[in-house]
């Protein structure tokens, strides 16, 4: 949906600005509204470079976000998975509890944690489920060297699974600030604008439009 989408804002985008040039073209002078053309193209192209950084800027942020939110969350399933296994060292009464959460945590993930984080509405809320087990393990009294072991290791795991979530919830939400988004419309109506000057009467109609 998200690549249709993009498709179809492409297309509009690239209809809009044909559709304006064409309508400029109507009511321009032959050679276009600028004496000299190569001080005027060097000055389209300063900007139109400017633009281009940015963009790639953009864009590289834009991967570098997804790919801290893929990371984070191939880390945080490869941890739960591990975590079970770690709850199998403490003793029978103890294991059975965090070993059932972990299985809530990782439905809750891949569930409605899922779906609040793809319509953009899960922000900093915690995972309940996350904060049960914390409840139980608390209650464990690890006795023997290798519950205490198992204890201390389930502790860690936690902590690494809990930054994993971080990664993968921020790295979806992206990092891209608004002022950033803000210069970037700035100078594409910018461009948008000194582009209409470069509309020549003279030129084809076909002509004109395959050149924006």
């Amino acid at each position: 949906m998200n690549l249709l989408l993009g498709l179809v804002l492409v297309v509009f985008a690239a209809t809009v600005t044909i559709a304006s040039m064409l309508l400029a073209r109507r009511r321009a002078p032959e050679g276009s509204r600028f004496s000299d053309g190569d001080r005027a193209s060097g000055v389209f192209g300063v900007v139109a470079t400017g633009f281009s950084v940015l963009l790639g800027f953009i864009i590289f942020l834009a991967f570098q976000s997804y790919d801290e939110s893929r990371a984070g969350a191939e880390a945080e399933a490869t941890i739960v998975a591990q975590q079970v296994q770690t709850a199998q060292f403490l003793t029978d009464e103890s294991a059975q509890a965090p070993t059932g959460e972990l299985t809530c945590y990782a439905r809750s993930v891949a569930g409605a944690e899922w779906d609040a984080l793809e319509e953009g509405e899960l922000g900093d809320k915690i995972n309940p489920w996350g904060v049960k087990m914390y409840q139980t393990i608390a209650l464990v009294d690890p006795r023997t060297f290798t519950e205490q072991s198992a204890y201390d290791r389930w502790m860690s795991q936690t902590a690494d699974r809990e930054q994993a979530r971080t990664d993968r919830v921020h790295g979806a939400e992206g990092i891209i600030p608004v002022p950033l988004w803000l210069v970037l419309f700035a100078i594409s109506g910018v461009m948008f604008a000194y582009m209409l000057f470069f509309a020549d009467r003279a030129e084809r109609a076909v002509t004109q439009a395959f050149a924006d």
